[in-house]
Parts: C-alpha cells; structure tokens; sequence
C-alpha cells in the first residue's frame, strides 16, 4: 500500500485548494443555520430599562425590612405599572405601586415584594387608587428585579463570528431588535452518482441493477451542514453523459462538486478521465478503510472530491473528507470532530489502513462504551442505520482486543 497516501495528507491537500465563501446580509428569519461571518455586537443593553421579574408590589426594601406574618408592614399603593407602561411618578417611604411582571421599576423603588406575600393576592384591574396593601415579608435591595443590562450590555459581544445560528441565537438576536445579520454566503455543492447499475428508488429493480441510494445521504448531509444542493442525478459509464453532467457545474457557479463510483480501477471507470481532460487529478487513492478510492482535484477550476462507490463508503468518505471542506467555505476555524476516548466492548480486526469502523455507543456506569458493528462490509447499510459512532482505528493497527480506548466519532 505504499501507493497510497496517509487520510490525513488527503485532507490537506483538498484543505490547501480551498477558500471561505464570501459575506451576505441575511433577513433574521431566514438565517436559521446560517454561518455568522463576523462578530455580531449588542446595539443596546438587555433588559432595556430595570423591571420586575414577578407580579407584586414596587417597594423601598429598607421600609419592609421587619416585616412578618405576625408582624406586617401596611403600605399605599399609590398606582399601578402595567408591563408595557413608563411610569415617571416617585415612590416615597410608605408608599408602594402594584407591578406586573416585565414592568419598569419606578423611580424610588429598589425591590419588589411579591403579590402572594401580601394581602393583595386578587389582581383588581378596576381597583381604585390609592388603597392600603399588607406586607408578610422583607426583601432585599435589588430582589425580584432585573437590572438594565443584566443580560446584555451594549457593545458587548453577542455571537462569535462563525457561530452557526440555532433558534437560541435568532431569539437573542430579535430580543435586541437586530433584524438582519452578516453570514457567510452557502456553498453551492453538486452531487453526481455514477453507474450503469443504477436506477431511481420509484423504479422497478431489474436483474443486475440496484436502486441508487448515494445521492440521498450525501444530499442529506451536505445540506445538515447548511449547503445549497444541485442533484446532477444519476450517469452512466459513458464519457459524454458524464461530462454533459459536470459541465451543467461550471454554467452553474458551483463551489464543490461531490461525484460517487466511478474513481477505482474497473474498465468502465471513467470519471478521472473527464476530469483529466477539463483540469487534473491531484490524487485518488488513500489508505482509509472503507473508501480507498477517493480521488481529488478539480474539473474547470472547481474543486471536485470523488468518492466510492459503495453506499457506506460514500457515506464515511463525505464525513471525512467534505465535511472540513465545507465547514471551511463557511469560514470555522477548527476542522476536527470531537471525539471521544471508548472502551470497546469486543475485539475487531483491521486491515491495517486507517478505518472508520461503525459502532454503537452507549454511556453505562460512568463511560463511554462502544460496541462494534458485527458487518464491517462497505455495503453493510443495515449497519450504517444501526450505528451512531465510527472507532477510529490508526493505520497499521490490524486488531485491538477487547477493553481496549478507542478515538470515537460519535455522530448521534
């Protein structure tokens, strides 16, 4: 296997040809999944104005400081400071105001005495003005309240550039009335699958023909990953059709092309040749198990990334060596999947190359655990659904027993 280049070489080489997208002004509703290209800073404090944090009583707390069940303190509600209000009118000692819940905190306050703890607990909306209210119990200077810019302060930092936005951030983002942030532009990612064998799922399987299964997981996780996806469908082992497909990739302006099968050594393999004819092959042979066939280079200047054929192949292939890709046109810094030390609980076998095994991992008295999948196959599907981590075997290692720690990528 000398012939063969090391996974992580591989993934500089296509990491090296590769440059982030550019910066786009995004309306906040639609930029759920959306990459921040710069810092995104607070343009106001968060609460806007200090407010009451519950339905009760603006108070003085140094006026209630004694007060108890057997012992209350009575108070004049003066007003009331329904939320939404801008209350200007002072509270002096003895005196308090009825607030709900969001409401500013008037002038003189500095605590609020919650509604249960006095003998007010019926809202009266009609309630004239002003009225005694009993007070069971003390508070503290600043209880029950938010202050102005507790949460946030204006200019600070809210999301970090490349930041993918999740319903949190859009919610944070709204609250401070940013209605249109700066994200990266979405890659445009074009997948191919290649094959005389293959037909679409809706059609009626055929002897020597199989269903084309690629283009959904590879769709499937180009866009999890936030990409704009062109489905070039199926080609067949024919020159022409092949290169009618990609050439529909540079009219396009797409940004990565993504091909499956059609990159070994068979004689109806005959996707380096278009590529070769219209740009380069920078490589296409690396020591990873499953997949040893993936190829890179470009067709016309775009950045294309060939991966096997076989359906679990494709599927690791696309985590390995197009997830960073990607991750890197939408402008992330780190690359790398977090992953995880295991114990597995059997022994696996290897053929030496680096492998990206399927496992399922669980968390049982107090670690991580890993059970390999029995089916190691590149056709094994079955396994691919069963599985929610991949054991990250290093190359040269043919055989771990069990109890052994193991890198594991876990993906659910």
């Amino acid at each position: 296997m000398t012939d063969l280049i090391s996974v992580d070489d591989a993934i500089n080489r296509i990491l090296n040809s590769i440059s982030s997208k550019g910066e786009e002004l995004s309306v906040l509703m639609d930029s759920y999944g959306r990459y921040l290209s710069r810092d995104v800073h607070a343009l106001t404090d968060l609460p806007p104005f200090t407010n009451s944090s519950m339905d009760g009583f603006a108070v003085i707390a140094s006026v209630i400081k004694a007060a108890s069940p057997s012992l209350p303190v009575e108070l004049i509600a003066d007003f009331d400071i329904p939320a939404g209000s801008h209350p200007t009118q002072t509270i002096f000692p003895g005196h308090a105001a009825r607030i709900m819940t969001g409401a500013p905190l008037p002038p003189g306050a500095d605590a609020v005495i919650p509604v249960e703890n006095t003998d007010s607990i019926r809202h009266e909306e009609n309630k004239s003005f002003p009225f005694p209210v009993k007070v069971f119990s003390c508070v503290s200077t600043g209880e029950n309240i938010r202050p102005k810019g507790m949460d946030i302060k204006n200019g600070e930092i809210l999301i970090r550039k490349s930041t993918r936005l999740r319903p949190q951030e859009i919610s944070a983002l709204a609250a401070l009335g940013i209605t249109q942030v700066p994200v990266v532009q979405r890659p445009k990612v074009a997948i191919l699958s290649t094959g005389d064998e293959l037909i679409t799922p809706e059609v009626t399987l055929e002897p020597g023909k199989i269903h084309e299964s690629n283009s959904y997981s590879l769709i499937g996780l180009a866009k999890e990953l936030g990409c704009e996806v062109r489905n070039l469908g199926i080609a067949p082992d024919d020159r022409e059709e092949i290169k009618k497909r990609l050439d529909q990739c540079v009219s396009q302006k797409i940004d990565l092309i993504i091909t499956s099968a059609g990159v070994s050594v068979g004689a109806y393999d005959y996707i380096k040749e278009v590529i070769e004819a219209s740009g380069r092959i920078d490589f296409w042979r690396v020591n990873i198990r499953p997949g040893k066939p993936v190829a890179f280079g470009n067709y016309h200047s775009i950045p294309l990334v060939g991966l096997a054929g076989n359906p679990v192949s494709a599927f690791v292939g696309f985590l390995i060596f197009i997830r960073p890709v990607i991750l890197k046109m939408f402008g992330v810094a780190n690359l790398d999947p977090d992953l995880i030390p295991m114990r597995i609980d059997a022994a696996i076998e290897s053929d030496g190359r680096q492998s990206y095994l399927r496992a399922n991992a669980y968390f049982k008295d107090g670690e991580w655990i890993a059970h390999p999948a029995s089916h190691q196959g590149s056709g094994n599907v079955l396994s691919m659904v069963n599985s929610n981590a991949l054991l990250i075997i290093p190359p040269g290692v043919k055989s771990l027993p069990a109890d052994s720690k193991v890198h594991t990528w876990l993906l659910a």
